[in-house]
């Protein structure tokens, strides 16, 4: 993953800070730890970059998780329904549990995706303190 260092898709695939990439934003690495799935540290402690710019800035990530959740689930309706020839209910059973089972990932990827429309990579201050 490090030869995608510097694009907004690392960042927002391992769920590293936007401006340096040198650090994770999330007190626990593992979303499927619930209690903690959307805590996030203040700042980042290499480049000191402050997440959460403004007191309910991630409100907006709702959006971006409802465009991701219709993504995951008709992919999952493709894949069920056309490619492993499930019936309609069934289909529909395998979206629901995608949709349940992918939830904290869903949570994360979309605040990712939400905090990189509005920070961007910084080379130099990814090599400060190097």
């Amino acid at each position: 993953m490090g030869f995608l260092k510097g694009t907004i898709l690392h960042s927002i695939i391992k769920g590293s800070c936007p401006v340096c990439h040198n650090e994770s934003m999330y007190v626990d690495s593992n979303p499927y730890h619930l209690r903690k799935v959307i805590s996030m540290n203040e700042r980042c402690s290499h480049c000191q970059t402050k997440y959460q710019m403004e007191p309910s800035f991630f409100y907006g990530a709702m959006y971006v998780s409802y465009a991701v959740g219709v993504a995951i689930a008709v992919a999952s309706f493709i894949i069920s329904h056309y490619l492993l020839q499930l019936s309609l209910v069934g289909s529909f059973i395998s979206i629901i549990i995608a949709m349940i089972a992918l939830y904290p990932i869903i949570l994360r990827t979309s605040r990712n995706i939400w905090i990189n429309l509005f920070l961007s990579y910084d080379k130099e201050k990814s090599n400060k303190n190097d």
